[in-house]
């Protein structure tokens, strides 16, 4: 359980992260509370249900989740508010790409921490 409980945080704050850069172009001096509202909003939806997607689909290879958290953002992304630039997809898809890119990064300096076993036969 407290696994399911620390993946889906890092969900939502990955998501969350990557719909806010989205939303002001990179530019945090231009992030005000309705920015981080919407992104909230986008975060905790995509995370519960990239979740959701990775309980049914229990593959646990690295990437998975990456992919999950990427087309679930996506998707909710879309769905909460108008493209601020591009077509009407398109900050959407991006917001997707860099929440899946933040949660690949995040999970390999995770995997790079963890301590190494040792060999006791060796």
């Amino acid at each position: 359980m407290q696994e399911k409980t620390k993946s889906l945080l890092e969900g939502v704050f990955e998501s969350t992260a990557a719909c806010l850069l989205a939303m002001v172009q990179g530019n945090l001096l231009a992030v005000t509370v309705g920015h981080l509202v919407i992104a909230a909003q986008t975060g905790v939806v995509a995370g519960v249900l990239a979740l959701l997607l990775s309980l049914v689909v229990r593959v646990k290879a690295y990437w998975v989740a990456p992919l999950l958290l990427s087309l679930c953002t996506a998707l909710v992304d879309y769905f909460v508010h108008p493209g601020s630039f591009g077509s009407i997809a398109t900050e959407a898809i991006v917001t997707g790409l860099i929440a899946g890119l933040l949660c690949l990064l995040v999970g390999l300096l995770l995997r790079l921490r963890r301590p190494k076993l040792s060999n006791p036969g060796a």
